[in-house]
């Protein structure tokens, strides 16, 4: 299929991006800056990505030059993998600000696409948003950035279903694995190489952390569904190692201690704030759905990855 795919420059979509060009597919990345301009992490997974795809400089979702992008080819697909992501973490992170970015001109998009005889919209999703993922809290958003993605999928399954243009969502949970930001597994990696210890705050925390690989080649598999006749909404939950986050560092210390020469100590400190949900996990194992991956080679990548970039 011939795919329009944004946010490739993202940790995940580096990978999703990556994994259906590996599968045949024509993919093409508009992006919101030009690729000079990136830095770190997000500047290698570019350069990286480039080598597979062909990228559209400065091309944010629903600008004009993104309407124009869609208006000159016929597509197949639209893979909406970006959004709003700026602050994140915060309590005041801009709901309105991010929902607008990420449907901006949703409608004229669709349009085209439809007019262009495109099979469908794929949308990211994530186990962080208002009613998806298992756990307590009564399906409320984790966050503000979970409720402005929550927010997201009403608006297109909206306008989608209006003009009946085939609409999937990949709800992703916690991924690891090269060229991620400097997050979690990225710090373990990091202190354990200088020979620290590294500590754990919130070994409570009940999640869904998987091989970015593993997820990657799952999100290809649903996207493939599309070049066939796909039901108006359909939505899948890929699941990795659900346990706490406790028990996930002591799994990543066995995997990389087995794997190098280095100490890999964990402390686990004694969790006494519970800000967040709990438990929040999707509920299909991905494993499953992908056949020929292997749990020991993605460990090896990972690990490869960080002692190379020492």
């Amino acid at each position: 299929m011939k795919i329009l795919f944004t946010g490739a420059s993202s940790f995940t979509g580096y990978w999703f991006a990556s994994a259906l060009a590996r599968a045949g597919h024509a993919v093409m990345c508009p992006l919101r800056g030009s690729p000079e301009a990136y830095e770190g992490a997000r500047k290698k997974r570019i350069e990286a990505l480039q080598k597979l795809c062909p990228v559209a400089p400065k091309t944010p979702f629903g600008s004009e030059g993104f309407l124009a992008l869609v208006r000159e080819s016929k597509w197949d697909l639209l893979c909406h993998h970006a959004a709003d992501v700026t602050d994140y973490k915060s309590p005041d992170f801009d709901i309105q600000r991010a929902l607008q970015g990420n449907t901006l001109n949703l409608r004229a998009v669709l349009a085209v696409l439809r007019e262009r005889g495109a099979k469908g919209v794929v949308l990211t999703g994530s186990v962080f948003e208002n009613d998806e993922g298992l756990g307590g809290e009564g399906g409320r958003a984790f966050s503000a950035y979970g409720l402005s993605k929550g927010l997201t999928w009403q608006m297109f399954r909206h306008y989608c279903l209006e003009a009946a243009m085939p609409l999937g969502k990949f709800v992703i949970p916690n991924p690891f694995g090269p060229f991620e930001e400097p997050r979690f597994t990225a710090y373990l990696m990091k202190t354990w190489r200088e020979g620290k210890p590294a500590g754990v705050k919130t070994p409570d925390y009940v999640r869904d952390n998987i091989h970015v690989d593993l997820l990657a080649a799952v999100y290809a598999r649903f996207v493939a569904r599309f070049q066939n006749s796909p039901p108006p909404i359909s939505q899948i939950n890929p699941s990795g190692y659900v346990e706490s986050q406790g028990a996930f560092t002591l799994r990543v210390a066995r995997e990389v201690r087995s794997r190098t020469k280095w100490a890999c100590e964990v402390q686990l400190g004694e969790q006494t704030e519970f800000a967040e949900p709990l438990v929040r996990i999707n509920s299909e194992p991905a494993a499953r759905m992908v056949e020929g991956w292997r749990e020991a080679a993605a460990w090896d990548e990972f690990v490869n990855f960080y002692t190379a970039t020492s």
